[in-house]
């Protein structure tokens, strides 16, 4: 469950931290105090989209922290183990996210940095917002088929992954099967474009390593001329000097005279071996520059095809790849495209019949699911009936109509989830047809049916921590009253955190907390605080009529009293 929220510099917050406790936690406050604001920062701790317009005026961030308790969490562990997040000792999660003034944003888990998408992933788990929003998602039937899933349980969701992933197979190979399968003229265009490229890819005869020896060879070339001066003038200065004795002349000539003194003085004799070596060395030396020299070729025409190859080559790693090897790999790759169109009949007669494989497990599969939902229809009709009735919807009816769509060949319509389209039908009143629910539900009756739905899922989806806001819109009266027990009962179960104006679901509360906007002189900022039994009967006493008089204060004690007797009766029974 949510242990606790720090909000810092956000909207209308500069800072607050609270604290909830398990069972009902109600939070009111005057219109325009901020409670949404509360619902967006969690929002935004579970990972939805940052907006820097939520970084408080003046401030370069805003900081959300939320604790988590996770202990009886469903699927937990193997995520936050997947992305290398540390859990096990403190069975708690701290999630934290970070708004920055110029847009961006920073998630943590238990300190690791993670994504928006893995936040969310995460998050799902712990907590579930019922926001306003989420009124209109019933109005879309779309979103009807996941809430039956959902109702459904394991064997369903085990099913619909298997099926998905089917699907996906199923949609990969009639893409595949389309691209054989266009007019004659087209075909045969490819398969001359192909060839086309093919042989003169081959023509080039590419070898890897090609390009870098023609680089430099190329090098050489254009600096020739250069270097054979230079290696000419070194030969000559130590080999082969015309005019003066050489350097190895010289050299040759003291290595006689030390080696006529050696004799007289041990002692010289290094001086003699060593000048002796140098000779050689260089001798040797001066025949590789020699040997080096002789093979420079001065002829334009051989640099002139260098760079004619050059150009070749570049001309074809523009067409068809960054490098020599990445212009073979795709000769390759075109080869076997090229493969495909000539056996295009043999290849689409392949492929058509691993189609109808598919087809046909797909199929299986989805009857088999199919038959599941029908199954989890029928009780989940009779659930949120009865849920209904005890919210003062005395003569509702309420159907999941389930209806395989035809495609255009006459046979189911495949689609991820199955054949299925399901469609929530609703009757208010006795003698009315059942229609479309987004037809017939008002505000006041969408509130009651989501809430209805919230009920039954919560014992099936294991989520720890319900959020309702708006979950009063449109009820009143002895509705209202019958909602704050709905939200107490769920309590029981799972953590419930409601912001309402109506002080019949407020009276229910086991926590209760005001949200109060405050104005000074420059700034105005949004504070929560916790209230106490007196200041309680004094927020229902302005919830119920306004004006705080001992009238509304006894009609709130009344109101508080009778909820306490109505838990306590319940209770026994």
């Amino acid at each position: 469950m949510l242990l606790e929220l720090e909000v810092k510099d956000f909207a209308l917050i500069d800072r607050l931290n609270l604290h909830f406790d398990s069972g009902l936690n109600i939070l009111t406050g005057e219109t325009g105090a901020g409670k949404s604001i509360i619902i967006d920062a969690v929002n935004m701790a579970i990972g939805e989209r940052a907006d820097r317009d939520y970084v408080r005026s003046g401030s370069k961030k805003s900081m959300i922290q939320a604790i988590f308790s996770t202990e009886d969490v469903k699927d937990l562990s193997t995520i936050l183990e997947a992305y290398g997040i540390d859990w096990e000792e403190e069975q708690s999660l701290i999630v934290t996210r970070e708004i920055y003034a110029n847009g961006r944003s920073v998630s943590r888990v238990n300190g690791i940095i993670v994504n928006q998408g893995v936040l969310k992933l995460i998050t799902e788990k712990l907590i579930d917002i019922h926001g306003q929003h989420q009124h209109q998602s019933l109005l879309n039937s779309d979103f009807h088929i996941d809430v039956l899933d959902a109702y459904g349980g394991k064997k369903i969701h085990d099913l619909l992954k298997i099926l998905s992933e089917k699907h996906k197979k199923y949609l990969s190979l009639q893409k595949k099967l389309g691209s054989f399968c266009y007019d004659e003229m087209e075909r045969e265009r490819k398969i001359d474009l192909l060839k086309f490229q093919i042989e003169e890819i081959d023509n080039a005869e590419l070898k890897v390593g090609e390009e870098e020896d023609l680089l430099q060879q190329k090098n050489l070339l254009g600096n020739s001329e250069k270097i054979y001066t230079t290696l000419a003038t070194i030969y000559e200065d130590f080999y082969n000097s015309t005019i003066q004795p050489s350097v190895l002349d010289h050299i040759s000539k003291n290595v006689k005279s030390l080696q006529s003194v050696s004799l007289l003085d041990e002692d010289l004799n290094h001086f003699y071996t060593t000048l002796e070596d140098l000779q050689y060395r260089l001798q040797d030396m001066m025949m590789e520059v020699r040997n080096y020299k002789d093979r420079i070729d001065f002829q334009p025409e051989t640099l002139q095809e260098i760079e004619k190859r050059l150009d070749l080559l570049n001309n074809l790693k523009r067409k068809y790849g960054v490098s020599i090897k990445e212009v073979l790999d795709y000769r390759e790759k075109i080869q076997q495209e090229l493969d495909d169109y000539t056996h295009s009949e043999e290849k689409v007669e392949i492929i058509k019949k691993e189609i109808q494989k598919e087809k046909k497990e797909l199929e299986d599969l989805s009857l088999e699911v199919s038959i599941l939902r029908k199954n989890a229809a029928r009780s989940f009709e009779e659930e949120l009936i009865k849920i209904l009735q005890s919210l003062n919807m005395k003569k509702v009816s309420f159907s999941v109509k389930i209806t395989q769509p035809i495609d255009a060949d006459g046979g189911y319509k495949l689609t991820s989830k199955g054949i299925d389209k399901v469609e929530f039908m609703l009757s208010s009143n006795a003698g009315e047809p059942l229609k479309p629910l987004s037809k017939v539900a008002s505000g006041g009756e969408m509130s009651r049916v989501m809430l209805g739905l919230k009920t039954i899922l919560a014992h099936v989806d294991g989520i720890p921590t319900l959020i309702f806001d708006e979950i009063d819109t449109g009820i009143s009266g002895i509705t209202a009253q019958t909602v704050g027990e709905k939200l107490y009962h769920i309590s029981k179960k799972r953590q419930v955190i409601c912001i309402t104006h109506l002080p019949q679901i407020a009276a229910m509360a086991d926590t209760h907390f005001l949200i109060e906007k405050e104005t000074t002189k420059n700034t105005t900022i949004t504070q929560i605080n916790k209230l106490d039994e007196e200041k309680r009967l004094y927020e229902l006493g302005r919830l119920l009529g306004g004006e705080i008089t001992e009238i509304t204060l006894k009609h709130a004690e009344e109101m508080i009293h009778h909820a306490h007797k109505k838990i306590k009766d319940d209770v026994t029974l």
